[in-house]
């Protein structure tokens, strides 16, 4: 009876991820006309592009510079928000309204405070400071990080609360009752016991940075500054020039990095 239940899932799994997936495989060592093999010279291609170079670097920067920021802050409210608070539920309603915020209208909000003539500029343009281009020149990066943040920042809370909220109450009791005041409960007990629940969260930012080429994309579209040029936008552009051989070959190895990412960490934590 069980797999009854479970067989069409399975099936929807296989068709729209299994089987295309293995033939994106089959595709990476083919060439893009006709069925000929190309061995490993679609990979070399790929690696050997310019543009893929400066976009990995650019998606290894975005990620390693987020997921830390994101998973600190979060962390942070949600422990603030297990305490008691007079504004205790007005701050869970503020960070989960990003949430809700469609990727149309966050472009939307880019326009009016980062545009050449938006918000931002105007504000500074009253403060006698300097105005700036923010999504054509450096800034447009420190724009994306602040973006992706605050879009993910609630959905982050929301795990870290539900793992705090499975650690006993009676550990805490008793360490206070020992000596313990709230930064070694928080080193002894509240990290060791929210490992687990680590990886999940961890995990999942590391797939949402990708989602942010969205809203890069809607802004600045195919080409867009170089410091916010992201994998997505090479995938895209090759996709637009039929180039299926490279494509394919790219999304293979960037699967293969993020395979080995997820396994390095779950080992990781298990030690």
């Amino acid at each position: 009876m069980a797999w009854i239940f479970i067989l069409p899932g399975l099936a929807g799994i296989l068709v729209f991820y299994i089987i295309p997936f293995a033939d994106v495989v089959r595709r990476s060592f083919m060439k893009a006309m006709g069925n000929g093999f190309a061995g490993l010279s679609n990979y070399r291609q790929a690696a050997g592009s310019t543009a893929f170079q400066m976009a990995a670097g650019n998606t290894a920067r975005f990620v390693f510079t987020c997921i830390p920021l994101l998973l600190l802050l979060s962390l942070g409210i949600a422990v603030l928000l297990q305490g008691e608070g007079r504004y205790k539920h007005l701050l869970k309603s503020a960070y989960l309204v990003p949430l809700a915020i469609p990727a149309a209208s966050v472009v939307l909000l880019w326009n009016i405070v980062f545009d050449s003539s938006g918000m931002l500029n105007g504000i500074m343009s009253f403060l006698h400071l300097k105005t700036r281009d923010w999504m054509n020149t450096g800034p447009a990066f420190g724009v994306l990080v602040f973006s992706y943040i605050w879009k993910n920042l609630g959905y982050d809370v929301v795990l870290w609360t539900a793992g705090l909220g499975g650690i006993p109450g009676s550990i805490y009791e008793a360490a206070k009752v020992d000596g313990a005041g709230a930064f070694k409960s928080f080193i002894y007990i509240t990290i060791p016991n929210i490992r687990q629940v680590a990886v999940t969260i961890i995990i999942l930012s590391f797939l949402n940075s990708f989602k942010v080429f969205r809203e890069a994309y809607l802004v600045a579209g195919n080409y867009p500054q170089e410091q916010i040029y992201l994998l997505q936008h090479v995938f895209n552009n090759w996709f637009a020039e039929l180039s299926v051989d490279k494509m394919a070959a790219g999304s293979v190895m960037l699967c293969a990095v993020l395979v080995v990412f997820v396994i390095f960490l779950q080992r990781s934590w298990e030690t």
